[in-house]
């Protein structure tokens, strides 16, 4: 049961749930042990939360570490409630200070201090690190635990403190340089220590400048700094410049991946799930879901409601009515791609808050060019089918409602992030509701103005 195919994937899960209902724990043992970590992973997420508890406990204890790290925090924290304390106490204790505090994250207040009561002291002082800095921060996502020199130091004493440190520090590959005061005043890479055959050589000879960034910055944005810079790790600062901790490049592409699909699920009209799909119960895509349908749904008695106002005008020439899908159709459209490229800009640091008018410029230029470009086609066809006067109509409202579509959609975003709104929820969503209904007003307007109706 080695391959990585679907047919796999399935056969296992199927031959884990069945032993576990039958209560034939020593052949779900077996087929569990066969199983290699990645597909595990996969296929307990796939099981219910009872079962996956069951195949969780008949793991080695050394596995079931190395799995549950592995896990998502919030199905970390759904596990925990069908293990035994004492599993619980176990596997918290084996994970990193800022792995700990994702899951205490996740867990009822009367459970996470009960955890926290239960390491040692030292463990508990590096966890209560982390878990001071606020949510949303690099602070509390990176790692206090960190192996460092001194400018003073040699070579061959700095490596004899990286191998005393092997064990507790989150990675010996980027040691950062600090003086007497722990303000951070270099970097230094293990590479670069094992080249250097003279081991009498000062660090602070051979250190360079080191990349920072301060606690208190967003997690994302810090992130993006990491993987932007192509960084092994990315020193994590207080105020001071005093080192707090560091933020590995794993950690930094995991938040990454979580912002993203935030992103994705907001631009989709819904909120994220933060768990593997197949383990989630109905219900909880049921809340995801139905907040912004009813926004939505709001959003469409608008439409209603300027259609009722302009109903007049549709009974004096009831082939206006046939060009609605189409009007509103693109002028949603393109507001949500403008939208959707300054999200994307925003999240990349291309672009911050004070960026709206440049932005704004931009946007109603492309909008005008989509505009001119659809309103001619439109003219064109409309005019072969149904008159000048009609093709006039439809050619000049895709000309405004792409510009006004794009123009908006570039905008929000960026009002949003300045309001430290998520940008993503003023994308595809909202910009559609509001397109809908001033796309219709514009078209009606334009008529009356063009038809005399």
């Amino acid at each position: 049961m080695t391959g990585t195919t679907k047919w796999d994937l399935d056969e296992t899960t199927r031959r884990i749930r069945t032993s576990l209902q039958d209560t034939s724990l020593t052949e779900a043992a077996e087929t569990i042990a066969a199983v290699p970590t990645p597909e595990l992973i996969t296929t307990l997420e796939r099981l219910d939360p009872k079962s996956r508890a069951v195949a969780y406990r008949l793991l080695p204890k050394d596995r079931a570490v190395a799995v549950f790290e592995r896990l998502d925090p919030a199905m970390q924290g759904d596990l925990v409630a069908g293990l035994r304390d004492e599993d619980v106490a176990q596997v918290f204790a084996a994970l990193g200070p800022d792995d700990r505090v994702q899951l205490l994250d996740e867990l009822p207040a009367e459970v996470a201090n009960r955890l926290l009561q239960g390491l040692a002291p030292d463990e508990r002082e590096l966890t209560s690190v982390v878990l001071g800095y606020r949510p949303g921060s690099i602070g509390r996502r990176m790692s206090p635990q960190f192996v460092s020199a001194h400018p003073d130091l040699t070579v061959a004493e700095t490596l004899e403190h990286v191998r005393a440190g092997l064990d507790q520090a989150e990675t010996i590959y980027t040691i950062p340089v600090l003086n007497d005061h722990q303000r951070l005043v270099g970097v230094v890479s293990l590479r670069d220590l094992l080249r250097v055959d003279d081991r009498t050589s000062r660090i602070g000879d051979l250190m360079s400048p080191a990349y920072s960034a301060v606690a208190s910055t967003r997690d994302e944005v810090a992130a993006r700094r990491c993987a932007d810079l192509k960084l092994l790790a990315l020193l994590i600062v207080d105020e001071d410049d005093r080192l707090v901790g560091i933020l590995t490049v794993d950690d930094a592409l995991r938040i990454l991946e979580e912002a993203e699909s935030e992103d994705q699920a907001r631009i989709g009209g819904s909120e994220p799930l933060r768990s593997p799909y197949l383990s989630i119960p109905i219900g909880r895509i049921v809340r995801s879901r139905v907040v912004w349908l009813l926004v939505l749904a709001i959003g469409a008695i608008l439409t209603v409601k300027v259609l009722e106002t302009f109903e007049a005008t549709l009974a004096e020439m009831v082939v206006l009515s046939v060009f609605i899908p189409l009007l509103i159709g693109t002028g949603g459209n393109a507001g949500n791609q403008a939208a959707t490229t300054v999200t994307r800009a925003l999240a990349l640091g291309d672009l911050d808050s004070r960026d709206v008018f440049p932005v704004l410029s931009r946007e109603a230029r492309t909008g005008f060019c989509l505009g001119l470009l659809l309103g001619t086609i439109g003219f064109l066809l409309t005019t072969l089918f149904y008159g000048p006067a009609v093709g006039a109509v439809v050619g000049l409202t895709l000309l405004s409602v792409c510009t006004l579509a794009a123009s908006v959609g570039g905008v929000m975003p960026l009002l949003a992030n300045a309001v430290r709104a998520d940008p993503a929820v003023f994308s595809n969503p909202f910009i559609t509701t509001f397109v809908d209904a001033t796309g219709l007003v514009v078209y009606f307007l334009i008529a009356k103005a063009l038809l005399g109706i």
